[in-house]
């Protein structure tokens, strides 16, 4: 495949007023990254310079690498579960590992081009595991948003509830408002912009112009200082991971093994598939919101390509995996983004304020951080399909439902393996009952197939194979494949034994109209031979 990334295309029709639009959608992109990157390090069990330096290296990597125009990248909360259950399980150093790992698949994967095969995962599973995914992000912030003194949280859905349970009396008050205001603070912003609300009664310009500001740093920003200032007994970044580094990170070299390779083979592919499904769905919805004539739609094998190269780099550095994020792209977007330039300036900004501003970080409280990511996970859901549900076939029902509850009991790898092959199952089935069998005559010698024949669907040909035993000798039975838009060699083997069959009896087997690819097959195949031979 060509290697080109989108950033090549600002030599042409890249101007000033791009560029002021880049400068300050990174900018503001950057500082929206900044919370949310502390957050899902800290929720993933691991330090908040981890969530940091994956958005700075991650991201620029995907500016520079990538083939969509506004994505912006760094870690995400779909991984939060994936990469706390590897990190309980295998360590940092597994989870360096396998975020390797899963890098070069994803590299490979774009140089196969396997990009477009995202796009065959049915929605009704995307949806199923990003639900699934919420309620566990949610379920994980409850030990933090309630100030529960846990100091480890198991990595399964029945373990943390155990464990919220039986700590549930210990709960701190302070925390939980935190917590609560957060939250609320998170809802109640966007609405200050709305010209219908009472605060624009004061000062309209300012009003919106404060506003403007991202929710979850003004959220971040003011409680902290609340926390601060009043001295109160919260739990912070500070007193549980200590101070933040005002420096670039050092070099990791994780020790690879051959036993460590195989038992890291599953979480691998899970974090390949996860950022794979997550990175181009993200593409696909900035093309949709795209209004600028420059933007051109992404191409999905160089997104995965330069996904690959992050994810391949980052752990190197102390990192978690790097996806495209939905929130952060759509902020880029709508801030005036039109080019890669803005995701280079997204790091940029947040490098500066890691290295300038990295002890303020210490009075964060986390129940304020679990506060903004009870709000993500919120948005992540799409709860309005489970509503929805009763529209739907009895198939979207049970895949959603059941990809949602797999997620959330086992883990997101089972739920995608039994996810897909339930898919598959059920697809087979539906397309074995679109295929027909049709007489267009009463003797029972004419007759027309329908649909796709098989391996499903082979059982259906059973009424000719009964039509075949009292046929006249010398007769010849007629199918009609005008309709028959589909065959595999299954159906050729029955198609056979239907040929079988009327030999036995001293008749023939006849086809006509036969589309293209079904002429191919039976071509192939000799059966159009015989057919020329039994005649």
């Amino acid at each position: 495949m060509q290697f080109r990334p989108r950033i090549l295309d600002i030599r042409h029709n890249y101007n000033r007023q791009r560029l002021v639009g880049d400068l300050g959608a990174g900018a503001t992109v950057g500082v929206v990254a900044l919370p949310l990157a502390m957050a899902f390090a800290i929720a993933s069990g691991l330090p908040p310079q981890a969530g940091l330096w994956t958005a700075i290296i991650g991201g620029a990597l995907v500016a520079l690498l990538g083939g969509s125009n506004v994505q912006i990248a760094g870690p995400a909360g779909a991984f939060i579960v994936i990469v706390y259950g590897i990190v309980q399980r295998h360590g940092v150093g597994g989870l360096l590992i396998a975020t390797c790992g899963a890098g070069v698949l994803l590299m490979l994967m774009g140089i196969f081009r396997l990009g477009n095969l995202v796009r065959f995962v049915p929605v009704s599973i995307i949806i199923g595991f990003t639900n699934g995914i919420a309620v566990l992000i949610a379920l994980s912030q409850l030990k933090d948003a309630l100030g529960l003194p846990i100091a480890k949280m198991p990595g399964d859905f029945f373990g943390q509830m155990q464990a919220i349970g039986s700590h549930l009396n210990q709960w701190n008050p302070t925390a939980l408002g935190l917590a609560v205001g957060c939250l609320a603070l998170l809802f109640i912003w966007p609405y200050l912009l709305h010209q219908k609300s009472p605060i624009q009664r004061f000062d309209g310009v300012t009003v919106r112009t404060f506003a403007r500001l991202p929710a979850p740093v003004v959220a971040l920003l003011t409680f902290t200082a609340l926390a601060y200032f009043l001295h109160l007994p919260v739990e912070t970044i500070g007193s549980r991971f200590g101070s933040i580094p005002q420096e670039l990170p050092a070099l990791v070299w994780p020790e690879l093994s051959w036993d460590s390779a195989r038992r890291l083979l599953m979480p691998t592919i899970t974090i390949a598939a996860l950022g794979a499904i997550e990175s181009l769905l993200c593409a696909r919805v900035a093309d949709q919101l795209a209004t600028s004539p420059s933007h051109r739609k992404h191409d999905p094998n160089q997104e995965l390509l330069a996904q690959g190269a992050a994810n391949f780099v980052v752990p190197f550095l102390g990192g978690m995996p790097v996806t495209g994020t939905i929130a952060r792209t759509v902020t880029n977007l709508r801030s005036g983004a039109t080019s890669p330039i803005s995701g280079l300036v997204h790091s940029l900004v947040l490098m500066l304020i890691v290295l300038l501003a990295a002890p303020l970080a210490v009075h964060v409280p986390l129940a304020v951080l679990a506060g903004v990511l009870l709000f993500v996970a919120w948005n992540m859901g799409e709860w309005r399909e489970f509503v929805r549900l009763r529209q739907f076939s009895n198939h979207y029902r049970l895949l959603l439902l059941g990809t949602f509850f797999l997620t959330v009991v086992f883990d997101l790898m089972v739920a995608m393996e039994v996810g897909l092959v339930l898919a598959c199952v059920l697809f087979v089935r539906r397309m074995a009952t679109l295929f027909k069998v049709h007489a267009t005559s009463a003797d029972g010698l004419a007759w027309r197939l329908h649909g796709a024949l098989f391996f499903g669907a082979t059982d259906k040909l059973d009424v000719l194979l009964e039509a075949a035993q009292t046929v006249p000798v010398g007769s010849t039975m007629t199918l009609d494949m005008a309709a028959l838009f589909a065959l595999d060699t299954t159906g050729v083997d029955s198609l056979e034994q239907l040929l079988k069959a009327l030999e036995q009896r001293g008749a023939h087997l006849a086809l006509e109209g036969m589309q293209p690819q079904v002429q191919s097959l039976l071509e192939r195949s000799g059966l159009t031979e015989k057919l020329n031979l039994a005649r």
